[in-house]
């Protein structure tokens, strides 16, 4: 029989229709794979900051506790030095409950008006437990350092009142190790300001005369 163009309209509209199905129904399951992709990528990134949160590490906390002055002398012929041994007691605290720390690579060195006046001293390794505290002492010195005029004269007036100000600083790489995770290395860089009591011709242990807790960068 032959087909009469209202049947033949009936098939095309038929046709359209299931290929709108089929149309709708991929935009449908592409909508859901996206949604599934986004909501994982929000769920990891929830994991993420709380795994941050928790384990985030802090800084370690750095104080001299007592400076000895082994050796102090300033000289101006033939050139302008500076000759110095001082050993600082340095207590580290490590304030994480849930990090080791590792430290290497450390080096430390005295300044006096922000000039070196000791050569750098590197340190061993040192690795921390959580929330525990260590002491170290050593003892920096070596060769007279070549320093400004300037230097060697404030360093005799210093002297000759009794009040020097030094300055420790130690650089090198620390790493944090929290939980079951391995952190980076990255830099580390203290500031401990020693205001000490050191007139002309005394060695040994000298008093500090101010608070000498450290910056930590």
């Amino acid at each position: 029989m032959a087909e009469t163009p209202e049947s033949s309209h009936k098939v095309h509209d038929d046709e359209d229709s299931d290929g709108d199905l089929k149309a709708g129904g991929r935009k449908g399951n592409g909508r859901i794979v996206v949604f599934a992709i986004l909501s994982l990528l929000l769920l990891a990134g929830i994991i993420t900051l709380v795994l941050y949160l928790v384990y985030r590490p802090f800084h370690p906390h750095f104080s001299v506790v007592s400076v000895a002055i082994v050796s102090l002398s300033n000289s101006s012929s033939p050139f302008n030095t500076i000759s110095a041994a001082v050993q600082p007691t340095l207590v580290i605290r490590n304030p994480n409950s849930r990090a080791s720390i590792r430290y290497d690579r450390i080096e430390m060195y005295v300044t006096y008006r922000n000039a070196p006046i000791t050569s750098p001293v590197l340190l061993p390794p040192l690795i921390q437990d959580k929330d525990t505290s260590v002491a170290i002492s050593p003892v920096l010195g070596g060769p007279a350092v070549p320093v400004s005029p300037d230097i060697v004269e404030g360093l005799a007036v210093d002297r000759s009142f009794g009040v020097v100000p030094l300055r420790l600083i130690a650089v090198g790489r620390i790493r944090y190790n929290p939980g079951p995770f391995r952190g980076r290395w990255s830099s580390l860089y203290v500031r401990c300001n020693m205001l000490v009591a050191a007139r002309t011709g005394v060695s040994g242990p000298v008093p500090l005369l101010a608070n000498s807790d450290c910056s930590v960068d």
